[in-house]
């Protein structure tokens, strides 16, 4: 994109360096006395001096809920402290509100809420009006739950570090760290089981939105609990350093948010500012590279101003069906890790088409009495819609009658059947042609894998699919062009043969890199006049890099990942392989209880993850490895870099994490803490580090992944670990 044409206005006003966080702390109390909760809140309002610390009784909510709204949005990270009960004035009963209420508006903007007392938001006042659903409404996790009568937790070494008046104790209200989905992690466990699943204290973060939930000493009618001394301990010794003195460095809460569809050719960007930040770098453009290492053109200046305009009312500029990416750096040029640079942002336009058919294009198993819905184009006013089994008649079709309505009902359809349909969007005065789509009903050409769109996919991919119930055999079409795939018959080069029923697989070969292919799958019965069926043709595109392993094809069907990855277990069966005995080191990877052995929750790409499990407090340091068929060449296509994604938790021990390509060559992670790194973090190694020990990049037979000191193991800890999307780079541009 060329001359772009941007529009910012200057605001007079400065960011606030470091803005002082303020606590405010509900007395109402629950599952312990009203009496006990006093002293104990007081005992904050004495220890707690660095800040203003505000206490409001459960007669004072309307003040409590003042105090709320004004510490939304205010540029610091404030701190609300509940004594078991959900204030009303801030969250309705019976889980009435979800995303307005003035709690989740208050946690949403980068603030903190801990509860000392009954489950968190299970009760509002004196009732348990919210149940679960409280929980669960203001995380958006749908399942998580906060029950364990009498679990037994032990103090952890943060605990003992931040919290020296912590003792173990037993917990009736833990919080379930093992159901945290999305962007909530473990920031800071104080006290935990011995599993690592359960923890109170605990302080459990989102890395989203910078908001922060705690709790300590969710115990029934214990007075006695030490909950003023721990909470103001913890405040004095973690949360003023770490959190409130400018915690949120970076650039966040987008406006539109990451992702968005944005109906308009102008836009307002705006941002909720770091908490250390004097100025902003911004970058804009519709390059998501060149956004994310600040080339093309696409710095916008330094600005004081925590918005950006792009275009005007007067002057459009964003295109209709185009996505645009931006980011603002944090500035402070009295601070040397200045700048902080942030999270590149995307939002998209909607494009003049219609566009997010339901079915989906290519959808399989679809109802026979399905009604067709999809979104209208940019500012369209009227829809005509074509449908019919036939693609070249519903591509061609013209002089349908317009609906106001953005539905269709074809009526009942055949089983096992492929139709397409069509539907073109009309401003009244231009009319724009939309895409076909297809979908299969029910008994027919299904599941592609990969599923039709996928992107990144690797170079030696095996494609499968799942048969129609009518056929006795398959057709299978590849090639590059769509349209030629679509129209090829048996005479044509995209033809790959005919395959029987039972075999619904084919390999291509190597496939290049960054490139589109298409195939069509055709079911065939020459007992059934409706024979051959015609399937849909469906697409992926390859990565444009090499993928080591990206965890999606393990399964269960002798595919489980510790055969592929061996740990300290190894396994005892293999329909073609051995008996493995095992590493001899602390590791295990996979779980015995998800569909698949793998981790299907926690996961950077796609729908899988590796999770590994390391103790090394007897066998010293813990290491899963995979033996290489292909990528083995390491110089392929000029790639130079390895990079690993992985995540772990505050819970973990602070064990080296390592990587060993063919056995002995080894590099260490920079960060020793790199264990209890509680979000998803890209690991990048030079592979000129494996080069300079002596590896032969073009000829890797073996990476391995450990924790520990591999070369002088010492005793040590444990803890759980994710990886994901193990990939190999060309330089960037």
């Amino acid at each position: 994109m060329k001359n772009l044409v941007l529009v910012f206005v200057v605001a007079f006003a400065f960011c606030p360096m470091a803005m002082a966080a303020d606590i405010a702390i509900s007395t109402q109390a629950n599952w312990w006395s009203q009496g006990a909760a006093d002293r104990e809140m007081q005992e904050i309002v004495d220890n707690v001096t660095a800040v203003s610390v505000e206490q409001f009784a459960a007669t004072e909510q309307d003040a409590l809920a003042d105090w709320v709204a004004d510490h939304t949005g205010d540029g610091a990270s404030d701190l609300l402290i509940l004594c078991g009960a959900f204030p009303d004035t801030i969250y309705a009963p019976g889980n009435g509100q979800a995303d307005d209420s003035l709690a989740e508006l208050f946690l949403d903007d980068g603030n903190c809420i801990v509860n000392t007392g009954d489950y968190m938001f299970y009760v509002v006042n004196g009732a348990g009006t919210n149940a679960a659903g409280g929980l669960q409404t203001m995380m958006d996790i749908a399942g998580i739950t906060m029950w364990d009568d009498d679990t037994p937790v032990v103090v952890t070494a943060e605990g003992q570090d931040y919290t020296p008046s912590l003792q173990d104790f037993q917990t009736d209200r833990p919080f379930h760290l093992d159901e945290l989905e999305g962007d909530w992690y473990a920031e800071l466990v104080l006290a935990q089981n011995d599993a690592g699943t359960r923890a109170d204290p605990v302080i459990v973060a989102n890395s989203a939105t910078g908001g922060r939930l705690g709790i300590f000493y969710q115990t029934a009618s214990q007075d006695d609990d030490p909950r003023g001394e721990v909470i103001s301990e913890w405040i004095n010794n973690w949360y003023l350093q770490n959190v409130a003195g400018g915690g949120n460095l970076l650039a966040r809460h987008p406006d539109p948010k990451d992702g968005a569809l944005h109906e308009g050719t102008w836009v307002n960007l705006s941002w909720k500012p770091g908490g250390f930040a004097l100025s902003h770098d911004v970058y804009f453009g519709d390059n998501f590279d060149d956004i994310g290492a600040g080339t093309g053109g696409t710095f916008q200046g330094n600005q004081t101003a925590t918005y950006f305009a792009v275009g005007s009312f007067r002057s459009p500029y964003l295109v209709p069906g185009a996505t645009y990416y931006w980011r603002v750096d944090e500035v402070n040029d009295t601070e040397p890790n200045s700048p902080w640079k942030g999270d590149v942002w995307s939002f998209s336009i909607p494009p003049k088409t219609a566009y997010f058919p339901d079915p989906a294009d290519g959808a399989a198993s679809v109802d026979p009495n399905v009604e067709l819905s999809w979104t209208g184009g940019f500012r369209s006013k009227l829809h005509t819609v074509y449908f019919g089994d036939n693609y070249d008649d519903v591509s061609n079709a013209e002089g349908g009658l317009p609906q106001g309505t953005a539905t269709y009902t074809p009526g009942p359809l055949k089983m096992a059947e492929t139709y397409y349909w069509r539907v073109d969007e009309s401003e009244f005065i231009e009319t724009y042609k939309g895409g076909v789509w297809s979908f299969t009903t029910q008994g027919g050409v299904g599941s592609p894998k990969p599923s039709n769109g996928a992107v990144d996919v690797k170079q030696t991919q095996i494609l499968t699919f799942s048969p129609n119930v009518h056929a006795a055999s398959h057709q299978l079409y590849f090639g590059t062009d769509k349209e030629v795939v679509r129209n090829a018959n048996t005479g044509s080069p995209e033809y790959k043969g005919s395959r029987n029923l039972g075999s619904q697989s084919y390999d291509p070969g190597m496939l290049e890199w960054d490139s589109t292919y298409y195939w069509r799958v055709d079911e065939v019965n020459n007992t059934n006049p409706d024979s051959p069926w015609v399937g849909p043709v469906w697409s992926f595109t390859t990565a444009n890099f090499l993928i080591i392993d990206d965890f999606e094809d393990y399964d269960i069907g002798n595919n489980e990942i510790w055969w592929s990855w061996i740990d300290g277990l190894g396994y005892s069966s293999h329909p073609t392989l051995p008996a493995h005995p095992g590493n001899g080191t602390g590791s295990a990877v996979g779980w015995d209880d998800t569909p698949s052995y793998t981790e299907e929750t926690i996961v950077h790409g796609g729908n899988q993850s590796m999770p590994f499990s390391y103790d090394n407090n007897i066998l010293r340091y813990s290491e899963a490895q995979k033996t290489l068929t292909y990528p083995r060449d390491w110089t392929e296509n000029g790639v130079t870099t390895l990079t690993i994604w992985f995540r772990g938790g505050s819970a973990n021990a602070a064990e080296p994490l390592y990587v060993a390509l063919n056995g002995n060559a080894v590099v260490n992670h920079d960060n020793p803490n790199a264990a209890q790194t509680g979000r998803w973090t890209e690991w990048t190694i030079d592979l000129q580090a494996f080069a300079d020990q002596g590896v032969n990049l073009a000829n890797v037979n073996t990476i391995a992944i450990g924790f520990g000191n591999r070369n002088n193991p010492q005793p040590g800890g444990s803890g759980t670990m994710y990886f994901d999307d193990i990939r190999l780079y060309r330089p960037a541009p």
